[in-house]
C-alpha cells in the first residue's frame, strides 16, 4: 500500500516543484475513478467540492463504502488499511489513493486543464489546508464522538477548548479586505474546499456544547462562510449533503449521551466549589490546573488530606466515572501519590488513599475526593 502510494508522489505536484516536464491527462485520456466517501464525512466534502467544481462527476463515481461491506470489511481495508473515508481508486491500476488531501491534490494534477485550478501552489492556501489538518481534523471528534482521547486531548473540554483556538489562528490569516468571497480573493482555492465542511461541522455542533450559536464561528470565518453559503452553488450543495447527515444523527440522539452535550452536570453545587473559588479558606497543600488538595477539617489521622478535581464535570462519585474521566482520575491518584510522601504534612512510611462512594461508602460530600491518610500505622479492615 506505501509502495503504491508512493508512485503516485509524481503526480501530486506541480512542474514547478518536479522541475520536469509533466503534462496533466485530459478528460479522454484519465482513467475512470471512484471516490469511496459518504455525505456526512467532511474530510470527504472537500473531494467533493472539487470534482463538482470542476464538472468531472462523470470520471469520478461517488460511492459508499458500504459498498465494499464497509470500513472495517477485509475488501476495504485491503485497499485502504487504515480503514477511513475517504478513498480513491483508479481503473486499471493496482493502486489506490487514502487521505483527503492526497486525494485533492491527485484530483488538481489529473484534471488541471479542467475548470478552476484551486490555486494548488498558493501558500496562504495551503497552509491553511494544512494547519486545519494538522490542529483541527486531528481532534475534531470532541464533537461527536463518544468518549476520548481526541487526538492529544485526554479531556472533551480541553480539545473543545483547542479546537476553538485553532480556528481562531485560521481567522487571523484570513484578509477582511480581500477582494471576493473565497479565501485568497476572487478564485476558489483548495483552502476553501478543505476549511468550509469542517465548519459545518462546527457551526452545527459546537453549540451543543453551550456555546451559543452566534460564537460558533470566529468573525472572519463566520463572513467567509455566509459568503460562500450565498454565492456558490456548489458549496451550497456540500453545505446540505453535510448538514443533512448530521441532521440524520441528530434524530438518532446522537447527542443524548454525550458529556457536556446532552450530558450535563446539573447536581447543586457543594462546599468544595465554594473552596475552588476561594470563597471558603481552605489549608491547601497542592494546587495545579486540574487539581486542589487540602487538608480535612475533621482529619481521622495525623495527615489527611482531601484531593479533588477542580471541575466536577459530573464526577459527583466514583460510580459515575466514564471514559471522558479516565485522565482526571489518573491526575488525582498521581497528586495523592505526590503528598504521601511530603513529611513536612505528617506522612511517614507509607499512606492509605481511600476514596468514599455513596451513603453506604461513607461519602458525605457528593463531588468526588480522595483521602490521603497517613502519619500512622493503619490497621485493616477500616471501621
Amino acid at each position: 500500500w506505501i509502495q503504491n502510494a508512493a508512485a503516485l508522489l509524481p503526480l501530486l505536484f506541480s512542474t514547478k516543484f518536479l522541475g520536469e516536464a509533466y503534462s496533466p491527462m485530459t478528460m479522454s485520456a484519465a482513467a475512470k475513478a471512484t471516490l469511496y466517501d459518504m455525505p456526512v464525512s467532511n474530510n470527504g466534502a472537500r473531494s467533493r467540492i472539487i470534482i463538482y467544481k470542476k464538472k468531472i462527476s462523470s470520471e469520478v463515481d461517488i460511492v459508499s463504502p458500504m459498498e465494499l461491506g464497509g470500513l472495517k470489511s477485509p475488501e476495504y481495508l485491503k485497499l485502504n488499511p487504515q480503514g477511513k473515508m475517504p478513498l480513491l481508486t483508479v481503473e486499471g491500476s493496482s493502486f489506490a489513493i487514502p487521505e483527503s488531501d492526497t486525494i485533492c491534490r491527485y484530483l488538481l494534477s489529473t484534471y488541471a486543464d479542467v475548470g478552476p485550478s484551486f490555486l494548488p501552489n498558493d501558500a496562504k492556501s495551503n497552509l491553511i489546508a494544512r494547519l486545519h489538518d494538522m490542529y483541527l481534523t486531528t481532534i475534531q471528534g470532541c464533537l461527536y464522538k463518544a468518549t476520548p482521547p481526541f487526538g492529544i486531548y485526554g479531556t472533551r473540554k480541553d480539545a473543545l477548548d483547542e479546537f476553538r483556538k485553532q480556528m481562531k489562528v485560521i481567522d487571523d490569516l484570513i484578509d477582511a479586505d480581500r477582494d471576493g468571497i473565497y479565501l485568497c480573493g476572487s478564485e476558489v482555492s483548495l483552502a476553501d474546499a478543505t476549511l468550509f465542511p469542517t465548519m459545518t461541522f462546527a457551526r452545527h455542533m459546537l453549540p451543543k456544547f453551550g456555546i451559543p450559536e452566534t460564537d460558533a464561528l470566529p468573525p472572519k470565518i463566520k463572513s467567509w462562510y455566509s459568503q460562500l453559503l450565498a454565492g456558490d452553488d456548489v458549496f451550497n450543495k456540500v453545505h446540505d449533503e453535510v448538514l443533512g447527515a448530521l441532521q440524520g444523527w441528530d434524530e438518532k440522539g446522537r447527542w443524548d449521551t454525550i458529556p457536556l452535550a446532552g450530558l450535563r452536570d446539573e447536581d447543586p453545587e457543594t462546599i468544595f466549589d465554594k473552596i475552588i473559588a476561594k470563597e471558603i479558606p481552605a489549608s491547601v497543600v497542592y494546587e495545579d490546573r486540574a487539581v486542589l488538595a487540602f487538608k480535612d477539617i475533621n482529619p481521622a489521622a495525623p495527615a489527611h488530606v482531601l484531593v479533588i478535581p477542580k471541575e466536577r464535570n459530573g464526577l459527583s462519585g466514583l460510580r459515575k466515572a466514564s471514559p471522558d474521566h479516565v485522565e482526571i482520575l489518573g491526575k488525582l491518584l498521581v497528586a495523592a501519590g505526590e503528598i504521601s510522601k511530603d513529611e513536612s504534612l505528617g506522612f511517614k512510611d507509607g499512606a492509605r488513599i481511600v476514596i468514599n462512594d455513596g451513603p453506604d461508602g461513607g461519602q458525605e460530600v457528593p463531588h468526588l475526593h480522595v483521602h490521603v491518610l497517613g502519619g500512622r500505622s493503619l490497621t485493616w479492615p477500616p471501621g
